[in-house]
C-alpha cells in the first residue's frame, strides 16, 4: 500500500505555519518540540519533498512547501467537515457553525441571529466571532471560520458570497445645525466637515463611493474607531458623518441630539452578504443560516 501522510502530520504542519516556530506550534498541539520536529521531517520524507528550509535556529517554508499547507489546510478541513457530518448524522442546522462577523454589522443584527437559530435549530451551535473583513476572510480562508457575515462590496478571491440585503446610508448631525446647508450639494459642504471611521473598517469606502464623497477635503483627517464614537463626535457638533439604517434602527442615536436624513445621493447605502468557502460541505446549513440572516436584516435595514 502506497504511504500517505497522516492527518496528524498535517495538522502539525499547519500549526507550524501558522506560528512559525516550533516551540509554540508544539505548544499548540500539546506535544513536544521533538515530536513536532520528527512528525515534520517524516512528512517530508513520506512526501519525498523539502517542505522546510532549515539552519540552525530558523526556517522558512520553500515555494512548496507553501503549495502542501494550501492543500493540507483544505484535507484538515475536509476531514473536520466529515467527523462532524457524521456526528450530527449529516442532518444541516446541527453542530457547531462559526459565523464571523465585521465590527460595523455584529452589535445591531447577532442578537437577534442567534435568538431566532437557538428557536428554529436548537441543535445548532453557533459560534461567533467579530473581526475586521480581512482578518474574518482570511480565518474563513484558511478554515477557522465557516460562513462571515460582511459588506459589499468586498475583494474576496475564490470564496463564494450572496448579497441578503441593501442597509442605506443616512445623513446624521446635530439638530442644532439643521439649518447649516447640509440639504445641498456635498460640493457645497464646509470642508472637514465629515466624520468617518478609521479606514480598516470597510464602512468608510462604502460611504465614500455610496455618498458621492469625491471631494477629499470635504473628509475630515481624523477618524473615529467606532460608530458610538463617531455618533458622540458629531453629538458634539464636530461635523456630521454618514451612517448605515441598522445602526440607527437599532437606537444607536437614542439619548443623543442627533437626527437624521436621506442623503443627497438616492443610490447611498452598502449591500449586505455572507461569503463561504464553494468547497465546504455544509452547503445547505449556509444557504438555511443565510435565510434565518435576510429575516433579521429586512427588520433592521428597513427606511
Amino acid at each position: 500500500m502506497k504511504r500517505v501522510p497522516s492527518i496528524k502530520q498535517l495538522q502539525y504542519l499547519l500549526a507550524l505555519h501558522e506560528h512559525q516556530h516550533f516551540g509554540r506550534a508544539a505548544e499548540a498541539c500539546y506535544i513536544g518540540q521533538s515530536t513536532l520536529s520528527a512528525a515534520i521531517a517524516n512528512l517530508e520524507e513520506t512526501m519525498n519533498a523539502q517542505l522546510l528550509e532549515r539552519d540552525h535556529k530558523t526556517f522558512i517554508f520553500t515555494p512548496l512547501g507553501e503549495d502542501v499547507v494550501r492543500q493540507a489546510r483544505y484535507i484538515v478541513e475536509q476531514c473536520e467537515e466529515l467527523t462532524e457530518f457524521a456526528k450530527c448524522q449529516g442532518k444541516p442546522m446541527a453542530g457547531p457553525l462559526r459565523l464571523g462577523c465585521i465590527p460595523t454589522i455584529a452589535p445591531f443584527v447577532l442578537s437577534e441571529v442567534m435568538a431566532l437559530a437557538r428557536e428554529r435549530f436548537p441543535e445548532l451551535q453557533l459560534l461567533l466571532r467579530e473581526d475586521t473583513t480581512e482578518n474574518s476572510l482570511q480565518s474563513l480562508t484558511e478554515g477557522r471560520l465557516d460562513l462571515v457575515l460582511l459588506a459589499l462590496p468586498y475583494d474576496t478571491g475564490t470564496l463564494h458570497t450572496e448579497v441578503l440585503a441593501q442597509d442605506p446610508f443616512k445623513l446624521v448631525l446635530h439638530k442644532d445645525w439643521l439649518e447649516r446647508g447640509f440639504q445641498q450639494d456635498i460640493s457645497q459642504w464646509p470642508d472637514e466637515s465629515i466624520f468617518l471611521l478609521e479606514r480598516e473598517h470597510c464602512m468608510t469606502g462604502h460611504a465614500v463611493k455610496a455618498c458621492e464623497l469625491d471631494d477629499n477635503r470635504k473628509v475630515n483627517p481624523f477618524f473615529a474607531t467606532s460608530l458610538h464614537t463617531l455618533s458622540q463626535m458629531v453629538n458634539n457638533k464636530l461635523g456630521v458623518t454618514f451612517m448605515p439604517q441598522m445602526a440607527i434602527n437599532s437606537g444607536l442615536l437614542r439619548g443623543t441630539e442627533l437626527v437624521a436624513q436621506k442623503p443627497g445621493s438616492g443610490q447611498a447605502y452598502r449591500d449586505i452578504g455572507v461569503a463561504w468557502r464553494p468547497t465546504s460541505s455544509k452547503l445547505r446549513s449556509y444557504r438555511q443560516m443565510a435565510q434565518l440572516i435576510t429575516e433579521v436584516l429586512q427588520q433592521k435595514c428597513s427606511d
